[in-house]
């Protein structure tokens, strides 16, 4: 048997979820995937491109899949992880033994999973084309050519959630003080996460 690597046992030691984790991780190891830790998780690739995810979450353990939106879901089981969440999709569980009646659905959602990246499929992410700036962001771009210049140059996932972030609040004055809070992080292309 192969030995656990550290960081994969430190996750796997876990109290919370400790068998739901355990369970989830034996099924995504009998299919040709690579095990990693990736974001303090259990993340599983194929040919270098992420699958499979394991959440230890509050109220439920949950295996993600992240071109999730692309799968078939005959079950009807896949979630979405959140309102703005475009591809990724979810599996929860609360109990081992949810995850021991379901192994074979489960395993055959992993299997589909792989077959989308065998087959090099994209998710269209139709809103990183279709963004909707709020006014007040508009008005610093037009102030300041250089910060429109450094918010254009960021990747498309930084610029969406820098605009899900200045559009949230209702009033005026906290989205111009989200926005000019921000300028020096996009001045320096910086996302909001990265450090």
């Amino acid at each position: 048997m192969t030995p656990v690597p550290p960081k994969v046992g430190a996750l796997l030691d876990q109290a919370k979820w400790h068998e739901e984790r355990k369970k989830l991780r034996a099924i995504l190891l009998a299919c040709p995937l690579t095990e990693e830790v990736k974001w303090g998780k259990l993340c599983y690739t194929f040919q270098k491109s992420n699958v499979a995810i394991i959440y230890g979450l509050k109220e439920y353990c949950g295996l993600g899949f992240f071109k999730g939106s692309l799968l078939k879901d005959p079950e009807g089981i896949l979630h979405q992880q959140g309102e703005h969440s475009q591809a990724a999709r979810l599996l929860r569980f609360t109990d081992v033994g949810d995850i021991a009646k379901m192994e074979p659905i489960v395993k055959a959602y992993i299997l589909e999973a792989i077959e989308v990246e065998k087959a090099g499929l994209k998710v269209d992410f139709k809103e990183k084309h279709e963004l909707v700036f709020p006014d007040e962001l508009i008005d610093r771009f037009d102030a300041d050519p250089d910060f429109r210049a450094a918010f254009e140059a960021l990747t498309p996932g930084r610029r969406r959630g820098y605009n899900l972030y200045f559009s949230a609040p209702k009033q005026s004055k906290t989205r111009v003080a989200r926005i000019e809070k921000s300028v020096p992080r996009i001045l320096a292309g910086k996302g909001m996460q990265d450090r």
